[in-house]
């Protein structure tokens, strides 16, 4: 079985900063990524950041999402959210724009393979990314036949695992598709096995496989 390869560093975490703390130095040359060590968006950028060896190149800065310091909208991201990335003296968002940024403008293993048709197909399925999570997010809170709502999406995903044989990611190799996906997989595992008794792996072998090689992992990449 192929496993994810990580360039672990046993990191120590900073606590996340609230309305009472005092913000960084803002924009005094250091690259900053602002997460929620929580929030699946934000874990995105996080695990591209650690997968590419990043830890001393970008440094961490949580927000607490419930209680956040009014420096962060008026001084840093003025849509107030996570994740956002200070490079450069300029603020940036939108986690799948970042994980794209940070692959190409820093050092470490590449998340997009030369081939320019696992190019176009990654681009195909980072697209289609709200879409899913729009879909299995509709069905958290649905009284409705589970398969029916959501079947089809996970069938898209288990064909598009299907479509590259040299490995068992999306594009074959670890890639900035994986990272997009597994947060949110994680959690729909998870939520629709324990509340509404469906796995949303059983049938799909692509899907379990990945799940166990690559959804999983990514909660020792960022250490969870």
């Amino acid at each position: 079985m192929a496993t994810l390869p990580t360039g672990f560093v046993n990191e120590v975490l900073p606590p996340s900063l609230d309305s009472t703390s005092s913000p960084p130095n803002l924009f005094d040359g250091t690259t900053r990524l602002y997460v929620s060590y929580i929030c699946p968006f934000a874990q995105r950028t996080w695990i591209a950041r650690n997968y590419k060896g990043l830890h001393d190149k970008i440094k961490l800065v949580a927000i607490d999402l419930q209680n956040r310091p009014s420096w962060y909208k008026e001084k840093v991201y003025p849509e107030n959210k996570v994740p956002s990335l200070e490079h450069n003296n300029a603020v940036k968002g939108e986690s799948l724009d970042l994980i794209k940024y940070i692959d190409e403008h820093f050092e470490g293993p590449a998340l997009l393979p030369d081939d320019p048709a696992k190019q176009q197909f990654a681009e195909e399925l980072l697209s289609y990314t709200d879409t899913f999570n729009q879909t299995s997010y509709k069905a958290f809170t649905s009284n409705g036949d589970v398969e029916k709502e959501i079947g089809p999406a996970y069938d898209k995903i288990e064909d598009a695992l299907s479509k590259f044989d040299d490995g068992p990611f999306f594009l074959g190799q670890f890639s900035l598709v994986d990272i997009a996906y597994a947060p949110f997989i994680e959690r729909f595992q998870t939520f629709f096995t324990e509340v509404k008794n469906y796995d949303i792996s059983k049938g799909r072998p692509k899907l379990d496989l990945w799940i166990k090689v690559c959804s999983r992992s990514y909660l020792h990449i960022c250490q969870f």
